[in-house]
C-alpha cells in the first residue's frame, strides 16, 4: 500500500514540476495579483538574466518526467532537490503564508529519497 500511496504522490510531484516548467516557457497560467512585491522582485530579478529562467524550466521538466517513472525516480528525485531548495527558501524568506505546497512537495521528495536510500549509497560512500 505504501509503494502505491509513493507512487501516485510521485506522479502528482512530477505533474507539478512538469507544469510548472512547462509555464515557465509557454506562460499560459497569470502571475497571482496578489503576489507580495519581495516575490515580485525576485522574479522580475530571475527573468532579468535571461538564462536562468529556461534552465530552471528545462531542469523542472527533465526532472518531474524521471521523478515520475518509478526506474528513474532516484535521478529524478537528485535533479529536483537544488530547485525544491530554492523554491522553499525563496518561499521561506520572502513569503513564509505561502509554505503550504513547498514542504508538501518537499515531504514527498524526502519520502521518494528515503524509501530510494539503497540508490544512493554508491554516492555517498
Amino acid at each position: 500500500m505504501r509503494k502505491k500511496i509513493l507512487a501516485v504522490l510521485a506522479a502528482l510531484f512530477g505533474l507539478v514540476m512538469v507544469n510548472a516548467g512547462l509555464n515557465i516557457f509557454f506562460q499560459y497560467m497569470p502571475m497571482p495579483e496578489d503576489m507580495p512585491e519581495g516575490m515580485m522582485q525576485q522574479v522580475i530579478a530571475m527573468m532579468q538574466m535571461k538564462w536562468v529562467m529556461p534552465l530552471t524550466a528545462t531542469f523542472e521538466i527533465i526532472g518531474g518526467l524521471l521523478f515520475m517513472i518509478p526506474r528513474f525516480r532516484a535521478l529524478g528525485a537528485l535533479v529536483c532537490l537544488p530547485l525544491l531548495a530554492g523554491i522553499l527558501s525563496l518561499h521561506a524568506t520572502v513569503d513564509p503564508a505561502t509554505l503550504g505546497m513547498p514542504l508538501v512537495m518537499t515531504a514527498i521528495e524526502v519520502w521518494a529519497i528515503v524509501e530510494d536510500y539503497a540508490k544512493y549509497k554508491p554516492l555517498i560512500r
